[in-house]
């Protein structure tokens, strides 16, 4: 047998910052991360904004402007794109084709950026385009949601949906730099800002006992908006994630998907609502399925599997929705399970908790089982809203 064998690595860093007021001309923040950026090169900044963020925002866009206008470190590309937010800029590629165009007509190269500004489905529809043009361009990511600044806005996926399958078309492109803006979360309804808490709920079930128990004591804070809390609970979340990302299958080449613990219903479900039902609320019901499940497969005690419960009850969330229940093996969440193992491949694989704080992956649901934890959380359910 005769070939030639070829094995490389290619490193990979990028920073997150927290700040606040990010293009107010006293912030230092970003300006020093483009200073620090060296490059001979002409380089052009790009902006593609959401539009509910745009409309929250009405000064954001003449803000900068005149950041940029300051600060010659790049040159600002005036036309700035607005695009839809929530999944409607991911069911289509017609936003990324866009991006592709403006690319082209404003001679962006790989040495410039594109600057994604919005919610985690922004973030990813303009992730991928940043990522398929010229073969990369530098992608800087500005989270505008809780969800997108403790979770999605600071990981590696990129993508789009396809046929009515989420992230069915996407990369694996770490961003250049991740920028979270605290005044953002100021704006957001009240559904986005609880949303993004259920990513908290479910890293910290599977790696971080303390921090459960710090949400558990600042879950009714965290309800009721108080920032402070909010923000401790978003950078310990991103951190949570980024040490993960870190920890050795960082484009998911194998079948383990620990970080989705709750996520397999939760996609499932956000499809059958057409997207109605946000994936924060959709991540919160399936984190307390696959939490009764764990309970009732002998794994949770009743105690802490009801605590689980309680607690996303204290953060606002329904535990349950006719979509998620499962009545048979023709109950339409259950074809999340096929869709699921499909998207990465490889054996099914399912985070289930073993106890507060530790996961345990198996490969396997029993659906009679899963229809006895969805009949208990309906119970459940009813009696709460007595």
């Amino acid at each position: 047998m005769d070939y030639i064998q070829q094995r490389f690595s290619v490193p990979f860093e990028y920073r997150v910052y927290f700040t606040s007021h990010l293009f107010q001309q006293q912030n230092p923040v970003l300006r020093q991360f483009l200073q620090a950026d060296v490059s001979d090169n002409i380089k052009k900044i790009f902006f593609v904004i959401d539009s509910e963020v745009a409309a929250c925002h009405p000064t954001l866009m003449d803000d900068i402007r005149q950041y940029f206008a300051a600060n010659s470190e790049v040159i600002l590309i005036d036309d700035m794109l607005i695009v839809p937010g929530g999944e409607a800029c991911k069911n289509t590629d017609v936003y990324v084709h866009e991006i592709i165009a403006a690319v082209d007509e404003h001679g962006i190269d790989r040495h410039s950026y594109i600057a994604a500004i919005g919610g985690g489905a922004v973030l990813d529809m303009v992730g991928y385009a940043a990522a398929i043009s010229h073969r990369g361009i530098r992608h800087i990511r500005m989270p505008t949601t809780v969800l997108s600044q403790n979770d999605s806005g600071v990981g590696v996926k990129n993508g789009i949906n396809y046929n009515g399958k989420k992230n069915f078309i996407g990369t694996f492109a770490p961003p250049v730099a991740v920028f979270n803006d605290d005044h953002f979360l100021t704006t957001l309804a009240d559904r986005e800002w609880r949303a993004g808490i259920a990513e908290a709920v479910k890293v910290a079930l599977i790696k971080d006992k303390q921090f459960y128990a710090w949400l558990c004591k600042n879950a009714l804070a965290l309800n009721r908006r108080e920032m402070e809390p909010m923000q401790y609970q978003i950078k310990r979340c991103a951190q949570l994630h980024i040490d993960h990302i870190a920890g050795g299958d960082p484009f998911e080449k194998g079948s383990s998907r620990p970080l989705d613990f709750g996520h397999w219903s939760a996609h499932k479900v956000e499809q059958l609502s057409n997207f109605e039902i946000r994936h924060g609320e959709a991540v919160a019901m399936g984190i307390a399925l696959d939490t009764a499940y764990s309970h009732l497969c002998g794994w949770l005690n009743e105690e802490d599997a009801r605590l689980v419960i309680q607690l996303l009850i204290d953060l606002g969330f329904d535990i349950t929705h006719p979509l998620m229940e499962v009545s048979d093996d023709n109950s339409p969440v259950i074809q999340g399970l096929h869709e699921f193992q499909e998207h990465l491949g490889g054996r099914l694989t399912i985070m289930l908790l073993n106890e507060i704080g530790k996961g345990e992956e198996v490969h396997h649901l029993d659906i009679s089982l899963l229809q006895k934890a969805s009949e208990w959380l309906k119970q459940y359910h009813q009696i709460e809203q007595q």
